[in-house]
């Protein structure tokens, strides 16, 4: 060897005090003089004793085994930092042998570790070793205070999120309801609109129908007049009665002084021109269709059969001869074939007003 290494230094402590802060007398350090026997590793077989709980062996678990010698709840201190306070968890004590049992630390090491490893830790007191203390006991009551104040804060966000979430669905439902009543509200309106425009369309329609047939009439009643003026109804057709003798009134009566005008209605031919029973002098005019006008009661007559008239030409005077209770034009309307109809709509029919 070519020098002697200095003494390697104290481990722990000063020259004042010892592991436990306690003053001690100086010492002299005599020279180091290593030899190949004083340097030679120790070999031994140093196990530590498998945990339960998944306890790993190495360093670890000797710095569990210095909690369990000194004791749950103890004190242990390093160098000339203050007392830590050590606790210990109860799935580790339960597993730990007692303290006062304990073998010594070479067989507390892990037959996995290095030699250099081994020396190292023997070279050292059990309690200079640094230890962690418990995250609980270190973290203290402002820790968990605040661990809990972290778990409200996430119980309300994570409520928060679901109050979104549900404001969010309500919304939609309101939205999708408020769109399928807003529908709903518009086929109305554009079924009622289109009903509107219908109803309209047909009163349009009706109205420019009626006033066509206005038009007609008009231009109709300029070809056709009332048998007489000055008049007033006083039987109308189809009344019934014994003073008829079908059992029915088969005219229309119209109650005139007697020598009042009697007009044709229409331009025709005289088919009759006479006496006739009980309807007394009686006048048939042929129109052009083939309808057949009966004035009967008349007191006089002016034209003759097969003769041609024009409408509102003067064909006889009111009368009271035939069936009478008094002077009054009664008239008939028959058609080609022969039946006899309501005279009132037949004139009407043909734009006049009665």
């Amino acid at each position: 060897m070519a020098s002697n290494k200095p003494a390697p230094e104290a481990p722990f402590g000063t020259p004042e005090t010892d592991f436990f802060g306690n003053e001690v007398a100086e010492r002299a350090w005599e020279e180091w003089n290593p030899t190949e026997d004083s340097v030679r590793p120790v070999r031994g077989r140093h196990r530590v004793m498998k945990q339960r709980g998944g306890l790993a062996r190495s360093s670890t678990v000797l710095g569990v085994g210095v909690i369990a010698a000194v004791g749950a709840g103890g004190m242990a201190t390093a160098q000339n930092k203050p007392p830590v306070s050590i606790s210990l968890p109860d799935s580790i004590a339960d597993n730990l042998p007692d303290a006062k049992s304990l073998p010594g630390v070479g067989n507390l090491m892990s037959d996995d570790a290095s030699d250099a490893d081994a020396g190292n830790v023997n070279a050292a007191p059990l309690t200079a070793m640094s230890l962690a203390a418990d995250p609980a006991t270190e973290a203290g009551p402002d820790s968990a205070a605040g661990a809990g104040e972290a778990l409200r804060a996430r119980i309300l966000q994570q409520a928060e999120q679901q109050q979104s979430e549900v404001d969010a669905e309500a919304k939609a439902v309101a939205e999708k309801l408020a769109a399928e009543k807003a529908a709903a509200q518009a086929a109305k309106q554009q079924t009622a609109a289109e009903a509107q425009a219908e109803a309209e369309k047909r009163a349009a329609e009706e109205a420019a129908a009626a006033k066509a047939e206005a038009a007609r009439l008009a231009k109709l009643a300029q070809s056709f007049a009332l048998p007489t003026s000055s008049y007033t109804i006083t039987s109308t057709f189809g009344e019934s009665g014994s003073m008829w003798s079908s059992g029915y009134h088969t005219g229309l009566d119209f109650a005139a002084p007697t020598g009042t005008p009697i007009k044709a209605v229409h331009t025709g031919t005289v088919k009759s021109a006479g006496w006739s029973g009980s309807y007394g002098y009686r006048t048939v005019l042929e129109l052009e269709d083939g309808t057949e006008v009966w004035y009967a009661h008349q007191s006089s007559i002016s034209v003759s059969a097969g003769q041609k008239v024009t409408t509102g030409e003067t064909i006889g005077r009111v009368g009271a001869t035939g069936n009478v209770t008094g002077p009054h034009l009664h008239l008939e309307v028959h058609t080609s074939g022969g039946s006899g109809i309501d005279p009132m709509a037949w004139l009407r029919g043909k734009g006049l007003s009665i």
